[in-house]
């Protein structure tokens, strides 16, 4: 059952599972944020690996090119860099973790020839796709040749509908819920307008789950706009009928791109509401030609922040290997490695095993371990593939986030 959650006013809901098959009946523990001095070589495609065939082959998978490039490179860079930490540390039960990146361009059919691509190069597991879409249309691969993946960032619930495949962030619905809580619980607006991108999984079913949230939380939603992304350049309409009816709060659960715009014409219409946005307005402040100025008090649900006591080692060494801040979809992915990494020690396989038997032990280890991330603390998964951990929300003050 795939689980509801509270925006940290209430402990998340915990399953209690138990598995067969591996190495002890107790569940493993593993720290990744900061779990050892970590390199700070320019970023690669192949992270310092040991000779082919040495090592486990894992395969990323992201927009490293196009408008969602931000997510795509930044899920590379933090499985590079979470690698590069693993492998100077001596390797996961002293076997070294080879990385293979293959661009996407956020696209379906590319995201199944870059997931080829990673087979024949001998891919034995995978992290990505980072987006909805393509990751729903990878993981009916993966699922087929029975192969191990982990998706940071696809949000979609079908994304991880096969028992091959579970992800790091939270589900669309758990954010749509999630954010309509927050917002109630802590007062901010009654009365709220929706503005969604309905060409996208990933915004639909955001905005499905807050709409049936809303009312439990005294919120009138009284604007519900869509858009497609064949006309995401001019939001004129739907911020005229938000401010005609008194929105107090515009809830946006798109894309940051899409979301930088939005900001810019509401300013030009004099309107200022509450903006808030969940995990894929995470990019915004990086916006070529975007006057982040605009961008000040918007409200996030995230669950990384460069400026939290935990994630300041993580954010030096990204800075130095890639010359730029993280976000929260290079703390996703580094989580996701850490994951793997636990799950692969828990289980005991090894390279020389076939990708379906390693498939098919990870699937059971995943249940059974614990990490302490970046993105939450003693974060554990459940059979259907869902991560527990409680959820956080950030608030954009003098350009840079701040946890709430």
């Amino acid at each position: 059952m795939r689980k509801l959650i509270s925006l940290g006013l209430a402990a998340a809901m915990v399953a209690s599972l138990t598995a067969c098959g591996s190495n002890s009946n107790s569940g493993t523990t593993t720290t990744a944020a900061g779990a050892a001095e970590s390199t700070t070589a320019a970023a690669g495609n192949d992270s310092e690996a040991p000779a082919s065939g040495e090592g486990f082959k894992v395969g990323v998978i992201g927009p490293l090119t196009g408008g969602a490039a931000a997510y795509g490179n930044a899920v590379k860079n933090g499985a590079d860099l979470a690698v590069k930490e693993i492998n100077a540390a001596g390797g996961v039960n002293g076997v070294m973790l080879e990385l293979n990146a293959q661009d996407d361009e956020h696209d379906a059919q590319k995201s199944v020839n870059a997931y080829n691509t990673l087979k024949d190069w001998g891919a034995q597991m995978i992290v990505g796709s980072t987006t909805s879409g393509p990751c729903i249309a990878v993981a009916a691969e993966t699922a087929n040749d029975n192969m191990f993946q982990i998706t940071p960032s696809g949000s979609a619930v079908e994304c991880v509908s096969p028992d091959n495949v579970f992800r790091v962030c939270f589900s669309d619905p758990d954010q749509g819920m999630a954010a309509a809580k927050y917002i109630g619980e802590n007062k901010l607006a009654t009365t709220v307008a929706i503005i969604y991108d309905s060409s996208t999984e990933y915004s639909s079913g955001i905005r499905e789950a807050f709409m049936k949230e809303a009312g439990n939380q005294g919120i009138e939603i009284v604007a519900d706009e869509a858009f497609t992304a064949d006309n995401a350049t001019d939001f004129s309409v739907q911020l005229d009928k938000a401010k005609e009816a008194n929105a107090e709060l515009v809830f946006l659960p798109i894309y940051y791109q899409e979301a930088s715009i939005i900001l810019k014409q509401a300013s030009d219409k004099e309107f200022a509401p509450i903006f808030f946005g969940v995990d894929g307005m995470d990019g915004i402040l990086s916006v070529e030609n975007f006057d982040t100025s605009l961008a000040e008090g918007v409200m996030l649900l995230t669950p990384f922040s460069t400026t939290e006591e935990s994630s300041k080692k993580f954010t030096s060494d990204y800075v130095a290997a890639y010359g730029e801040d993280p976000n929260q979809f290079a703390a996703d992915s580094y989580d996701a490695v850490y994951a793997l990494k636990a799950a692969i020690e828990k289980s005991g396989v090894t390279p020389d095993m076939s990708a379906s038997d390693i498939c098919d032990a990870m699937k059971t280890a995943m249940t059974e371990i614990s990490i302490d991330g970046l993105t939450g603390a003693g974060m554990t998964w459940n059979a259907a593939g869902e991560p527990d951990k409680e959820p956080k929300a950030a608030k954009i003050v003098n350009g840079a986030y701040e946890m709430q």
